[in-house]
C-alpha cells in the first residue's frame, strides 16, 4: 500500500486497540470509516511515530454495542477503498504513491 505522510495527524485523535487472533494487542489512530457497495470498512494508522501506511480493515457488526474488523483478502476492494479515502483526504495528508 502507499505510503502515507502523517505529519498533520490531528492531535486530538481517537485511540483504538485491536488485538489479533494471538492475543497481541496494538494501539491504532482511527482516520475514517469508507461505504463501498453496502460495506463499511475502517482507515486506521498505527499509532506510533514510525507509522507510514494505512491499514484497511472490514467492520463486521456483532451487536449494537459491537463490532469485529475483518482483514480483507481482495486487494481490489483495498484500493477502491484506499483511493476513495485519499480523495476524501486530500488536503488533509501528504500521500506518496
Amino acid at each position: 500500500m502507499a505510503e502515507l505522510n502523517n505529519e498533520n495527524i490531528n492531535e486530538e485523535a481517537i485511540i483504538i486497540e485491536l488485538t489479533d487472533e494471538d492475543g497481541v494487542s496494538t494501539e491504532f489512530e482511527y482516520l475514517d470509516t469508507i461505504g463501498l457497495d453496502g460495506e463499511e470498512y475502517v482507515v486506521l494508522i498505527e499509532n506510533t511515530e514510525e507509522a507510514d501506511g494505512v491499514i484497511i480493515l472490514k467492520i463486521e457488526s456483532v451487536d449494537d454495542e459491537s463490532e469485529n474488523y475483518i482483514g480483507i483478502d481482495d486487494e481490489e476492494t483495498v484500493q477502491k477503498v484506499y483511493e476513495i479515502f485519499k480523495k476524501n483526504h486530500k488536503d488533509d495528508f501528504e500521500f506518496t504513491d
